[in-house]
């Protein structure tokens, strides 16, 4: 049985991972409405698994007898800029997240609730991986900039990432 403070945080986290979802929703409709088609797909692989996200942790959470409890999703903004604005804030949000589960991850300690801090884990290590993938292009998009036929190449690019 799951205590009342983790089953909290978790039903927590899985709003953060489904608002992290809408707010990809959003800037995947952004960059397309820029022709930006590429980065408009990876956004919504990316908004994909963020709703992942929250379904293994609702799937956790059930297993363990907690109770699910959702709240309202905040809406994201409609604008954000260029391209390069768009995954910067897509950084910033994932840097934000790796300090949500870092939390969380360290909550579990302290309830010493091996089974959350275990499954918890994942979460950890995906996000050194979100952090790594996004600062990789935010990289490549301060190099090439956002005019001329290279920010088209990186958009190209963009819309080879799979599911």
């Amino acid at each position: 049985m799951i205590s009342p403070t983790m089953q909290d945080a978790l039903n927590t986290q899985i709003n953060i991972e489904q608002h992290s979802a809408q707010l990809y929703l959003a800037m995947s409709a952004h960059c397309a409405a820029n022709s930006f088609k590429g980065f408009a797909h990876w956004l919504s692989v990316q908004a994909s698994e963020e709703t992942a996200h929250a379904a293994k942790l609702i799937q956790f959470l059930l297993d363990r007898g907690g109770r699910l409890q959702l709240r309202a999703v905040p809406a994201p903004a409609a604008e954000f800029g260029s391209v390069i604005e768009v995954m910067e804030k897509t950084l910033e949000h994932e840097k934000g997240i790796t300090g949500k589960i870092s939390a969380l991850f360290e909550l579990a300690r302290e309830e010493k609730d091996y089974a959350s801090e275990i499954t918890l884990q994942w979460y950890v290590t995906e996000q050194v991986e979100e952090e790594a993938n996004v600062g990789e292009i935010v990289a490549q998009l301060h190099a090439v900039g956002d005019k001329g036929g290279a920010i088209w190449y990186l958009d190209s690019k963009m819309g080879k990432r799979g599911a």
